[in-house]
C-alpha cells in the first residue's frame, strides 16, 4: 500500500473531522472541474480530496498553500490516479472484493482494529464505507498496474550487478530525504526554463530564510509526493537518482542544498537524517522435521496421534531420518530425511521459529500444530553466518532494479498524460486544455 493511501486512512482514524460540509458539498457546488478522456471530475469529489488533505494538516495548517494552489495539486494528483485507473481497467487488471476485504483488514490491523471499528472510526468521519472501499481498490489498482509496468520492462542481469560491485557503486547505508520538483514541460524553450529556475531559486531562497520544507513541498513542488510536504522516507544510496545521492552525501542532517538542474526540471534535496550501515551477521538454523498433514480421510485428531506416536517412536530409538522418509507428507524433505537444509529463524514461518528458538541442539520439540499440519521438529544445529557479500549482491539487484523501476514508471506516466485528452474547468486554471495539458 502506498504512502498517500496510509496517510488518508490515518486522516480518517486519527485527524481532526473533517466538516461535514467538506465532505457532503452541496449540490449547487457539483459541477465538472476536470475532462479526463471518457471520465470526469467532480467538484464534490475534489472538494473531499481536498478536505481529508486540510484535515490531514489541521494542526500546522501554515504549511499549505493557498486554496486554489491546494486545489490545483490535488486536482493533478487526481487526475494522474484517474489516468492510471483507467488504463489498469483497458489491461484488464482486477481487484477482487476478497483482495480488498484482505487489505481492509491489514489496514485495521496496522492500526490496532477490528474490522468494524475501521468502518466506524471511517463513518465517523463523514465518509461511507462504500467510499472508502473504493479508494482502497483504486490504489490497489494502481499499485498491480505499476507492478505490471515494471516487471514487462524491467529486468536486472547478472553482469549489470557484477559490474555495479566492481565499480564500487553499491554505497551501504540509508538516507532520509525530502524533495521539491520544479518540473520543465517536454520540450521547453529557453523562457520556460528561465521561469522554472527563477521559481527554484526563489524556493530556494524562501527556504534559507526559515520557510518549512514540508510547507515548501506542499506550496511550490510538482513531484507526485508533493501533498506529503515532499517526503521521499528512507532509501539506500542506490536507490535514489545518482545525483540525488551525491547531493545528499555532502550535507548534513537538516541541511537544504541549493536547486540543481536535471532531466525533468529542478530539484531541491534537503538531507533529514542518515543511517550507517551495519554488517549482515545472521545466525542460521539446521533442523529436521516430520510433518503429518491432516487430509479428508485423516482427521486432526488422527493426524495429532499420529505424529505423537511417531515422536515416541524416535525417543525410544527409530532414526529420524528413517521415521521421517516413511511418514512425513513433506514432499519437499521427506526424501532427505526430513532435512530442511541451513536457513534463518522465520525462513519456514513464525510457528517453527517460535517453537525452534525454544530448543537445545540434539532435542526434539513436542507435537505442535501449524498452518500446514502437525510437526515434530530436531535441532540439528546453529551458525554464525557474515551475509554482508550476498546481502550486497542483493543490493546491488535491487539497486539497479528500483533504478529501473523508478525511471520507466516515471516515463509511462509522462506517456500516460501526454497521449491524454484533458481539459481543466476548475476556475483559475482553465487555459489548461489539450493533450497532455
Amino acid at each position: 500500500m502506498n504512502k498517500l493511501l496510509v496517510s488518508l486512512i490515518l486522516v480518517f482514524i486519527l485527524g481532526a473531522p473533517i466538516a461535514h460540509a467538506q465532505l457532503m458539498p452541496t449540490e449547487k457546488l457539483d459541477g465538472i472541474v476536470a475532462v479526463i478522456d471518457n471520465n470526469v471530475i467532480l467538484q464534490s469529489e475534489l472538494d473531499l480530496q481536498v478536505g481529508m488533505v486540510v484535515a490531514q494538516y489541521a494542526n500546522k495548517p501554515e504549511q499549505l498553500p493557498p486554496r486554489n494552489e491546494l486545489e490545483r495539486q490535488v486536482l493533478e494528483r487526481m487526475i494522474m490516479s484517474k489516468l492510471q485507473i483507467a488504463r489498469a481497467d483497458d489491461t484488464g487488471i482486477k481487484i477482487s472484493d476478497a483482495e480488498v476485504d484482505q487489505t481492509l483488514g491489514q489496514i485495521a490491523k496496522q492500526n490496532r482494529m477490528q474490522l468494524d471499528q475501521l468502518r466506524q472510526a471511517i463513518q465517523s468521519q463523514g465518509m461511507s464505507w462504500e467510499q472508502f472501499r473504493d479508494n482502497v481498490r483504486d490504489e490497489s489498482l494502481i499499485q498491480k498496474l505499476r507492478q505490471r509496468v515494471i516487471q514487462s520492462q524491467v529486468q536486472v542481469s547478472d553482469t549489470e550487478i557484477d559490474l555495479l560491485l566492481k565499480s564500487g557503486g553499491v554505497k551501504r547505508g540509508q538516507l532520509h530525504l525530502g524533495h521539491i520538483q520544479i518540473t520543465l514541460p517536454e520540450g521547453a524553450n529557453a523562457d520556460q526554463i528561465a521561469a522554472a529556475e527563477a521559481k527554484a531559486n526563489e524556493v530556494s531562497a524562501q527556504l534559507r530564510n526559515g520557510m518549512d520544507f514540508a510547507a515548501a513541498a506542499i506550496r511550490y513542488s510538482d513531484a507526485q509526493n508533493a501533498l506529503d510536504g515532499g517526503d521521499l522516507g528512507w532509501r539506500g544510496y542506490d536507490e535514489l537518482p545518482s545525483a540525488f545521492a551525491e547531493i545528499a552525501d555532502k550535507l548534513q542532517p537538516g541541511e537544504v542544498a541549493p536547486p540543481v538542474r536535471g532531466p525533468n526540471g529542478f530539484h531541491i534535496i534537503k538531507l533529514i537524517e542518515r543511517r550507517e550501515p551495519t554488517s549482515d551477521v545472521v545466525t542460521e538454523y539446521h533442523a529436521r522435521h516430520i510433518m503429518i498433514r491432516p487430509t479428508e480421510i485423516v482427521s486432526a485428531a488422527q493426524a495429532e496421534k499420529e505424529i505423537k506416536d511417531l515422536r515416541a517412536e524416535i525417543v525410544a530409538g527409530a532414526d529420524f531420518a528413517k521415521v521421517a522418509k516413511a511418514n512425513s507428507d513433506d514432499t519437499a524433505t521427506a526424501n532427505l530425511g526430513g532435512d530442511m537444509g541451513w536457513f534463518v529463524l522465520g525462513g519456514y514461518g513464525d510457528k517453527v521459529a517460535e517453537v525452534l528458538g525454544k530448543l537445545k541442539v540434539g532435542e526434539i520439540s513436542q507435537p505442535f500444530l501449524s498452518d500446514a499440519g502437525w510437526h515434530i521438529l530436531e535441532l540439528l544445529d546453529t551458525r554464525i553466518e557474515d551475509k554482508t557479500e550476498e546481502a550486497e549482491r542483493n543490493k546491488a539487484r535491487q539497486t539497479i532494479g528500483s533504478r529501473k523501476a523508478d525511471e520507466e514508471y516515471a516515463s509511462f506516466l509522462r506517456q500516460l498524460r501526454a497521449e491524454a485528452y484533458i481539459e481543466i474547468r476548475l476556475p483559475g486554471a482553465e487555459s489548461a486544455t489539450g493533450k497532455g495539458s
